[in-house]
């Protein structure tokens, strides 16, 4: 359902307002590239300071725009669990495929309302959910076992993980079975994290590489050792421009390079800011490296 190379959308911006026509061609800009699935409205895609209805409509418009060619998860996470269950129903309501659910920030919640968090929004919808574990923006860790108890829900499907742990895999792997969807949310990590039993990446890099991340992703997968061997050489080429999109804090690298392939400003909205000169030289030099400018 939502394998392979999905792309974290980049949320783009014209005077500080959702520049609507561009978020347009950048749908169809994935489609035509191989992205296999969409997630909009993530920390990609700046959620963080986006309004409610702003919220909304980029979900709307990535519905609406895929018209089924490629699955939409969108990110309806939240802090606040009744806001998150109103995000998350508004996305069912809609059509998307299935929804991308961030551990509480800030909160700190303990496993118990970890699990108890997941529970409202999975009894309160009836939408295909993924898990979003990332300490390093949460500051909480989302055990093995927690999600092993969610997973008994009719509504959690898989985890995007992004705790940077390679030993993570295996051990989610042995307590939850290969049934249970694990997705990368560190690109750089991709090539192991696959070899160990994940099933493709929640990307960052995909925003500006789509057919590159595209194909690392589908021959990553393969039992064929030359297309195995492939794969190794494209995230090799992949590598210095995974690295580059997190000098400074994301989505502002990644916006920069998509400026420079044409493809979006980089715009972002305060408490982001613009990356620096010296990053700039640094995103140049990984994207020629990739050949991509």
């Amino acid at each position: 359902m939502f394998k392979g190379s999905n792309v974290a959308l980049v949320t783009p911006f014209k005077d500080n307002k959702l520049d609507e026509e561009t978020y347009i061609k950048l749908i169809h800009f994935h489609i035509k590239n191989g992205t296999n699935g969409l997630v909009p409205a993530g920390t990609t895609g700046e959620s963080p300071t986006l309004s409610h209805d702003e919220h909304e409509k980029v979900i709307e418009l990535c519905v609406k725009e895929s018209k089924g060619k490629i699955p939409v998860f969108a990110g309806t996470g939240s802090n606040s669990t009744e806001e998150a269950i109103s995000l998350t129903t508004h996305a069912e309501k809609i059509g998307a495929t299935g929804t991308l659910i961030v551990t509480p920030y800030y909160n700190k919640p303990t496993q118990e309302g970890l699990y108890q968090h997941y529970k409202a929004i999975n009894d309160n919808t009836g939408i295909p959910i993924i898990i979003y574990n990332i300490p390093g923006r949460s500051v909480i860790d989302m055990s093995v076992d927690t999600m092993a108890r969610l997973y008994e829900l009719k509504n959690i499907i898989g985890v995007k993980d992004a705790t940077g742990n390679l030993n993570r895999v295996d051990e989610t792997l042995k307590k939850l079975g290969k049934d249970f969807l694990q997705l990368t949310g560190n690109d750089d990590n991709a090539f192991e994290f696959n070899k160990r039993g994940g099933e493709g990446a929640i990307s960052v890099t995909a925003n500006i590489a789509p057919k590159l991340c595209s194909d690392f992703q589908r021959l990553s997968k393969s039992q064929n050792e030359n297309e195995i061997n492939e794969a190794e050489n494209l995230n090799k080429i992949l590598q210095p421009v995974h690295h580059a999109m997190f000098v400074e804090s994301n989505p502002s690298p990644v916006k920069y390079a998509a400026k420079l392939l044409n493809l979006c400003d980089d715009d972002v909205r305060l408490p982001l800011v613009k990356v620096t000169d010296a990053t700039k030289e640094i995103i140049k030099k990984a994207l020629h490296s990739a050949k991509l400018i």
